[in-house]
């Protein structure tokens, strides 16, 4: 075995040790193992240049969509029929309001700086429109709110990649046309959404009926995440959202017991199962694992030599924060607890959706796409830091609490 490899598996091994002590910290001390695990990959990558992006090739973005799918399906798990529908409404109106503002700041912003004309100005700000599953969904599940809370916020990093992948994609497209049909696009996301949903939902009955028959298999563990991939990989091949097909395979399986299982047992002698608990401790560790290196992986992809692109960078991390607090003020109810209320108020990192959208004007060399990709990128790096100092001062420095609760209140 050659030196490389041998330091490669040594690597690998430090590097779920100190994932453990992370999150420990993040318990303890709440200092965001998100953000350890991010300047681990600035240090390999970027800074030292030990791991280029380049050394992944294709399977960096195939490894990034897996671990969006486990997370979103291993979120979906958790989530309670009687939560859903209190945090529905507020998921909504929450999703919707900080979609349009996002972009239209993004938008504007853009415009001036750049000169760019609004198409792709709005495209810009289309792909940074929405949040992070990958980086939510650890993060609020780490912390100490009201369920409910942390369903709104769940369903909205997922919702949100939907608006920006429909909404981005209309946009870059139209670019390219040269024009955008409004109504085409609202019937895409509408269409889009429901029939993703109908997938998830369909998907989720099969495998219950199925569940109990596939334990009696030897090392059966691993045949529910190997379903959610095909389904994920149906839902996108029928250009739907896999994402959100995931994510409500994960939601029908954990309220199975909720269904009219009379009606049911006229059509079949099967009885739906849901998962037990070794299952869930197993697919936490799946997210746990798979959250350790997606978020190195993101630190060594972020590109920091166009100084230009990280400051318009950081002036639209700024606004996208600011611009959260009123959105949250007019969109989310307020007999939600105060507290959860200041989480949400500056829970908006911007991820792998933004990241790989971005790509795209630069791929198909649209006037203007390497800046639009470096600074999507630069927002994205500086949103997650942003984002996990935020989640480690508020609970440490009282004025923090006190600033966003003077506006929230």
């Amino acid at each position: 075995m050659d030196l490389i490899t041998t330091f490669t598996i040594i690597a690998v091994g430090i590097l779920i040790f100190l994932a453990h002590l992370f999150a420990g910290l993040f318990r303890y001390k709440k200092i965001p193992d998100v953000l350890l695990l991010i300047i681990i990959g600035l240090i390999l990558g970027p800074f030292t240049g030990i791991i280029d992006q380049s050394f992944f090739g294709d399977l960096g973005s195939v490894f990034a969509n897996i671990t969006l799918v486990i997370i979103l399906f291993e979120g979906g798990t958790g989530l309670r029929m009687n939560v859903l529908r209190t945090a529905l409404r507020g998921t909504a109106s929450l999703t919707i309001i900080n979609f349009v503002i996002s972009m239209l700041v993004t938008g504007l912003c853009t415009m001036v700086i750049f000169d760019f004309d609004p198409l792709r100005s709005f495209m810009l700000g289309a792909f940074l429109g929405g949040t992070a599953s990958a980086i939510v969904i650890p993060l609020v599940n780490q912390m100490q709110m009201d369920m409910g809370s942390k369903t709104i916020l769940i369903l909205e990093s997922a919702v949100s990649d939907v608006l920006c992948i429909v909404v981005g994609l209309t946009l870059f497209e139209a670019f390219k046309l040269g024009g955008v049909d409004f109504g085409s696009m609202l019937g895409s996301i509408v269409g889009g959404f429901l029939f993703s949903l109908i997938i998830g939902l369909i998907a989720g009955l099969i495998w219950s009926f199925m569940l109990n028959r596939v334990r009696t298999l030897q090392n059966s563990i691993f045949t529910t995440p190997a379903f959610v991939f095909i389904v994920y990989g149906i839902s996108e091949l029928m250009g739907f959202s896999g994402a959100i097909s995931a994510l409500m395979f994960g939601i029908t399986l954990a309220n199975i017991d909720l269904l009219p299982l009379p009606l049911l047992a006229k059509y079949t002698k099967e009885i739906p199962h849901t998962f037990n608990d070794t299952e869930r401790v197993f697919f936490a560790e799946v997210v746990f694992l798979l959250k350790t290196f997606f978020f190195v992986y993101i630190g060594i992809s972020i590109v920091l030599t166009d100084y230009f692109s990280l400051a318009v960078g950081f002036i639209l991390t700024i606004l996208l924060y600011i611009v959260r607090i009123p959105t949250v003020k007019i969109s989310v109810r307020p007999n939600l607890p105060l507290e959860d209320r200041v989480v949400m108020a500056f829970m908006v990192p911007k991820g792998l959706a933004a990241a790989v959208l971005a790509s795209l004007p630069f791929q198909y060399g649209i006037p203007g796409g390497e800046y639009i990709q470096n600074i999507t990128y630069s927002t994205v790096l500086l949103s997650i830091v942003l984002n996990s100092l935020l989640v480690f001062m508020h609970s440490r420095y009282p004025g923090v609490k006190w600033f966003y609760g003077y506006f929230l209140a």
